[in-house]
């Protein structure tokens, strides 16, 4: 038996895909614990999930338990990077380094789970000489995006740097989104491409699913005569998402001959005139006459998928991972952060349409949607990644590449 201490952001999209791995550590005889945000961690992963308490930055929260980072709704490019780091990451980081420590000596693990935007947990572990992975919840870090950007890499160095000086090793070297160990991807090379950083380490495990807390729907307003398309931005964008989620409903309900659309809204930003139509005004779905649109706050977006045809969404790695698992294509439509990377491989795998998201009107978005409806190839290919995605063996082969690196075994595979 070893113990594993998963760290974790407080972000819904990071916490999942761990939720998966740990679940099968456990059910292979190991113990498994957290150091994170012990509401969100626990809603995610059972109340009884065991949690050294990691408290980010600020006492405020969105709508599912995430940071209420108050970040301007139209920042794009290298703006939006430096808020990320400057505004986010390096602040939780300094954030969580001491309920790591102090995880990490309560619980005594034989190796350190890191997510790569919980720069604390790599951090501590290699100042304390512990084995330590990387969780890669979104493959975007494996293309140097910043590559052609030397200042701006080089900024990002010197952050990093100065990070390490005051919470980890200052005598420490190497980028601790990639762990000199182990980098679990949760992803493969037929949608990521080759992994341009993180070398012999990178290990493509696929998509992480399991079980979720379920959330309420209304099963019965589904039409199995019509398409199923799904409208959703994430957990994390909904400050930025009103007019395109409007947009989405009124190209989709210009549809309804042949197409039915769940629309999630989890602030209620589509208002009566939105587009969205009767019963949205509220973003509750409580109209039940309203079968061509359904407008909800939370969906069990597993669930749903099992029954879409189409995925239209920002490009967040979890939802476009989840509806290629499912064989379904996408219409991506980045906004900010990895995005536009993940919205680009897709594209790439001809597994779906690419639109901007900030000019894209009812017309563009009605017509992408046509396109993956109607054209075999988005579907063809979503269906080759699906059968990469199920092969690669998800979280029980993260499990076993976490064994490995606690038993102090060469990882080959």
């Amino acid at each position: 038996m070893s113990r594993f201490l998963f760290v974790v952001p407080p972000l819904v999209g990071h916490v999942n895909p761990a939720v998966g791995v740990a679940a099968a550590l456990v059910s292979r005889g190991h113990r498994v614990a957290w150091a994170g945000e012990p509401a969100l961690v626990r809603r995610l992963a059972g109340p009884d999930a065991v949690v050294h308490p990691c408290p980010p930055p600020g006492a405020g929260r969105g709508p599912r338990g995430e940071p209420a980072v108050a970040r301007p709704a139209d920042i794009r490019g290298p703006e939006a990077l430096r808020f990320l780091w400057e505004r986010f990451l390096v602040p939780l980081a300094e954030a969580m380094a001491p309920g790591v420590r102090q995880a990490v000596a309560a619980f005594r693990p034989d190796v350190v789970v890191a997510d790569q935007q919980a720069l604390a947990g790599a951090l501590v572990a290699e100042d304390l000489r512990l084995p330590w992975a990387t969780s890669a919840t979104t493959s975007a870090e494996f293309t140097d995006v910043l590559a052609t950007m030397p200042r701006v890499a080089a900024w990002n160095e010197t952050l990093l740097r100065d990070l390490r000086s005051r919470i980890g090793d200052p005598a420490g070297s190497g980028d601790p989104r990639f762990s000199p160990h182990l980098v679990l991807a949760f992803s493969t090379p037929e949608l990521a491409g080759r992994a341009v950083r993180g070398g012999d380490r990178v290990r493509w495990v696929g998509p992480s699913l399991t079980a979720r807390p379920s959330a309420p729907f209304p099963w019965e307003r589904l039409d199995p005569g019509r398409s199923l398309v799904l409208v959703t931005l994430g957990t994390a964008n909904t400050d930025a998402g009103a007019r395109f989620l409007a947009r989405s409903a009124e190209a989709l309900r210009a549809r309804a001959d042949r197409v039915q659309a769940v629309v999630v809204d989890p602030e209620g930003t589509l208002g009566a005139g939105a587009g969205a139509g009767a019963g949205a005004g509220s973003g509750s779905g409580a109209d039940p006459a309203d079968r061509d649109v359904i407008v909800l706050p939370v969906v069990p977006q597993l669930e749903l998928l099992d029954r879409a045809d189409a995925v239209v969404c920002h490009a967040g790695h979890n939802t476009v991972c989840e509806a290629l698992w499912h064989g379904v294509p996408l219409v991506v439509a980045p906004i900010r952060d990895d995005q536009p990377v993940i919205a680009g491989q897709v594209a790439d795998a001809g597994a779906g349409v690419r639109i901007r998201f900030a000019r894209a009107g009812a017309d563009a978005i009605g017509a992408a949607v046509d396109t993956v409806l109607r054209d075999p190839g988005p579907r063809e290919a979503a269906r080759t990644i699906a059968r990469a995605f199920r092969g690669a063996g998800g979280a029980l082969a993260a499990a076993r590449h976490l064994e490995r690196l606690a038993d102090g075994r060469k990882d080959e595979t």
